[in-house]
């Protein structure tokens, strides 16, 4: 099959957003021949070094941006950067619409951006279209907001507001009626879209993982000597509830455990604040920003992950723990209770945050004495990975998707 992928973001060898855009065009290349949009300014360079060092014959890329703004990444991740987004997809359109009268597509399939409330004009051509997995549905629980300073809640109110405009854009609408398919990565996201007019949602996760990093990770044996770690992964923001981790771990009064914390931002302080409040800073290990490699070196020796995050999207990092062999103690909320199962973690409800703290400091407890309990989880995250979270297993997986949706054409509305 011909398809054409829009991927505003893509660039080889890096996470997020950037590595699915990449990693999805690269996987369905290996079944189709593809045709991905995206910008120059982020990633060509990466992208063309890449290609010339690994030839991938059915994968052709075109690049461009808007004319009138040309470097989208000047503003990083700002509310700017988000109307270049928008922008950038009404011109994908109209780019899309030239290739398609001279290749003939059969399919097309909106990749990156992985947002639900903005529209993909790519679903206005006259074939098949499949749209996400998209996400961004997910909320705090709203009794979760009382540990929240005034910036932080800020945040929330300007990032419901907009979810909430762009969840009345007929634009968006357009795009879900003239969906083939429409993918989420999470119920709350699933659940919107229905809101929105969807009639047929499947829930997806958006993370995969390299089989070369899966092997690695495959190769990182739990430790079998005291103390035991519990360890939190990813930048300190106030929504990733790092706070009710170490709530939880002083809860659970393990005066010979650790709780490593990797990463930075503007959480910090407050973290360090709190752990001396609950009297655990001897017990816990802020390390910064660490480099991948050594990241990956402190979840080796850790025993288990602790991911209590309020709305993520999607969770790489369970992904690279269970990977890893390492039991994943997060909320029954968003990507992560997607991606774990009873028999790799465990998912905490989320009804407040003093009796989530409990629930967690309990499992803590009960993995902290049990080390055949880990062992046991950990073997089945590995496998849950292997078999379902690796990037050649999802690009089958859309293979699948692609060859039941080449007969479907919706009808435009």
């Amino acid at each position: 099959m011909k398809v054409l992928i829009s991927a505003y973001s893509c660039e080889p060898g890096r996470g997020s957003e950037r590595g699915v855009g990449w990693n999805v065009a690269r996987e369905v290349a290996k079944h189709h021949e593809v045709w991905v949009l995206t910008r120059p300014d982020e990633s060509k360079e990466a992208i063309e070094a890449e290609l010339a060092a690994n030839p991938i014959p059915n994968l052709h890329f075109v690049y461009f941006t808007l004319p009138f703004w040309q470097d989208s990444m000047s503003w990083g991740q700002s509310g700017a950067m988000q109307i270049h987004y928008y922008l950038w997809q009404i011109q994908a359109y109209f780019v899309a619409r030239r290739l398609h009268k001279e290749i003939g597509f059969d399919l097309t399939h909106h990749v990156t951006f992985v947002k639900y409330s903005a529209p993909s004009l790519l679903s206005l051509l006259p074939i098949p279209f499949v749209w996400g997995p998209v996400g961004g549905g997910e909320s705090a629980p709203p009794k979760f907001w009382q540990d929240f300073s005034l910036r932080a809640r800020l945040y929330e109110w300007a990032r419901d507001f907009v979810r909430n405009v762009g969840q009345r854009d007929p634009l968006v609408g357009l795009t879900i009626r003239n969906s083939s398919i429409v993918r989420a990565t999470t119920d709350d996201t699933a659940k919107r879209l229905y809101r929105m007019g969807a009639t047929d949602v499947q829930i997806v996760p958006e993370v995969g993982l390299l089989d070369e990093e899966i092997e690695e990770l495959n190769q990182s044996p739990l430790p079998s000597s005291q103390p035991v770690r519990f360890i939190s992964m990813g930048r300190l923001l106030h929504w990733k509830g790092f706070h009710l981790g170490i709530r939880a771990f002083a809860e659970a009064k393990l005066p010979d455990a650790e709780f490593w914390v990797v990463g930075d931002g503007p959480e910090l302080d407050n973290l360090k604040r709190l752990a001396a409040e609950c009297g655990v800073a001897e017990q816990v290990k802020f390390w910064g920003r660490l480099p991948r490699e050594e990241t990956l070196e402190r979840l080796g020796e850790s025993h288990a992950l602790v991911h209590p995050s309020l709305h993520d999207s999607g969770g790489w990092v369970c992904i690279e723990a269970m990977a890893s062999g390492r039991p994943v103690i997060c909320l029954d909320l968003g990507g992560p209770a997607i991606q774990v199962t009873e028999h790799t973690g465990f998912k905490i409800a989320a009804h407040d945050p003093d009796q989530s703290v409990r629930d967690m400091a309990a499992v803590m407890q009960k993995l902290a004495v049990n080390p055949e309990l880990r062992v046991q989880m950990g073997k089945a995250g590995r496998q849950l990975v292997d078999e379902n979270f690796s990037w050649t297993a999802v690009g089958k997986q859309l293979n699948e998707v692609y060859q039941s949706t080449s007969t479907k054409i919706p009808v435009a509305v």
